[in-house]
């Protein structure tokens, strides 16, 4: 547990026991409800013995492991785990279907605007808004870490993925690094000779045959040459955006015949490759010492300890180390799911308005997504209720626990117990050594 001193310094994290005796005692108050945070009243960090904790961070494409953890000689013990799950995939997506909807808008006999792309520039280090967002959400949350607990130090693994090798599957040597995939070959002429001139749906052969993603563009598929496929007029046009996997259901021979020429994707690896060097040195900026180790050395650490392979474990295994004595049996999960939107209004599948949303988003004290109590004593809602709040503006607010909606609770029955702050949280437990 993370604790403060009177002032709202930092002290040395305590063990779950101890902080719920300081709470009983008087000696300390609730800070924060998730991560749980005290504050002591009767104590300074004058008055204190502060060791000081360091900061473990495994990076990753869709989860990031964040481990806080105190080192003696080269033997840790974690503190406090975390895994922070990114939402770049449905940044993504947004930003896919807006500029789809834009694009429809001008093809139809509408109101003309043209596209602004051309007089806008990028600056130096610039990222896509779903790679920039695994950044500025890591960065976030060591922020609130350097907040809670004294950090005097930060280890990062900073891994860097030999795409070539991966999509050949095998190590590549010299000259093997210039000839991919398409080597001598154009696109339609490798497609034709790799799917035999016939359709790969129907064997359709002596036919028009279009380039068809086997994976489709509108649903996150690429260009890459693995993901495309040739289909004649009526398959392509009968395919359309559905996914291979629900358009050969009823063919499971053809579908598993398919899938075993398309090689695994390369995005997640790509986007820890892009983002390496940003979040270095954003991390220089907070001004601690920042160690970087490579991933053989992280893995190579759980070997000798033991350890089980899982974010945190991995993020409090990064950079040099002797020995692990112990980690937390509790991992949060921490998952991004923004703070809403600016945009008032809803709109349909052609991207015109469909309803218009409030123009305020707090209604009595309260906005959608605050983590709040309800104590109701009468009625058929009657009990405690503790979970995620949807506001209205009529004062009837539904109420989302782990047990399910509690809809219709009168605000006068609810009680702040932390304000929404973009991210949803879960507690799950480790994995254990001997798994």
């Amino acid at each position: 547990m993370f604790v403060l001193d009177r002032h709202g310094q930092p002290l040395q994290p305590t063990n779950p026991a101890y902080a719920r005796k300081l709470l009983r005692s008087g000696r300390a108050v609730v800070h924060r409800h998730t991560p749980f945070v005290i504050r002591l009243r009767d104590r300074t960090v004058a008055d204190s013995t502060v060791a000081g904790v360091q900061v473990g961070i495994d990076p990753g494409s869709q989860h990031t492991g964040i481990a806080v953890f105190t080192d003696h000689d080269g033997s840790r013990t974690g503190r406090y785990s975390l895994q922070l799950d990114h939402r770049g995939g449905a940044i993504r997506d947004r930003l896919a279907s807006r500029a789809a909807r834009r694009r429809g808008r001008r093809s139809r006999n509408l109101r003309y605007r043209a596209p602004r792309f051309s007089n806008r520039t990028k600056p130096k280090g610039w990222l896509a808004p779903s790679l920039q967002h695994r950044v500025d959400t890591t960065m976030s949350w060591v922020g609130r870490l350097i907040r809670w607990a004294p950090v005097t130090a930060v280890q990062v693994e900073k891994v860097a993925f030999d795409t070539h090798a991966m999509s050949a599957g095998r190590p590549l040597e010299g000259v093997e690094y210039q000839r991919g995939t398409l080597a001598g070959y154009e696109v339609r002429e490798y497609l034709l000779e790799k799917w035999g001139r016939m359709c790969a749906y129907c064997g359709a052969k002596n036919t028009p045959l279009n380039i068809d993603h086997l994976h489709p563009r509108s649903r996150g598929g690429s260009d890459r040459i693995s993901n495309l496929a040739l289909a004649c007029i009526p398959c392509n046009q009968t395919k359309n955006a559905t996914p291979i996997e629900e358009f050969l259901t009823a063919k499971p021979a053809l579908l598993a015949k398919i899938l075993r020429q398309v090689k695994a994707s390369l995005r997640d690896a790509a986007a820890v490759n892009v983002t390496r060097w940003a979040l270095w040195r954003a991390l220089e900026t907070t001004g601690l010492p920042v160690v970087t180790a490579s991933g053989a050395r992280t893995k190579w650490n759980r070997s000798r300890t033991g350890a089980p392979k899982s974010h945190a474990l991995d993020a409090l295994h990064v950079g040099e180390l002797k020995s692990v004595t112990a980690w937390p049996w509790a991992v949060l999960v921490v998952k991004a799911t923004g703070r809403g939107t600016y945009a008032r209004t809803t709109s349909d599948r052609y991207g015109f308005p469909r309803l218009v949303r409030p123009r305020i988003k707090v209604h009595h004290g309260f906005q959608t997504g605050d983590l709040v109590r309800a104590h109701v004593t009468t009625g058929k809602k009657t009990g405690v209720h503790v979970g995620r709040v949807l506001v209205r503006s009529s004062g009837s607010f539904d109420i989302t626990t782990r047990h399910g909606r509690v809809a219709g609770i009168n605000h006068w029955h609810i009680r702040h117990l932390q304000r929404a702050d973009g991210y949803g949280y879960l507690t799950q437990k480790e994995a254990d050594r001997d798994a």
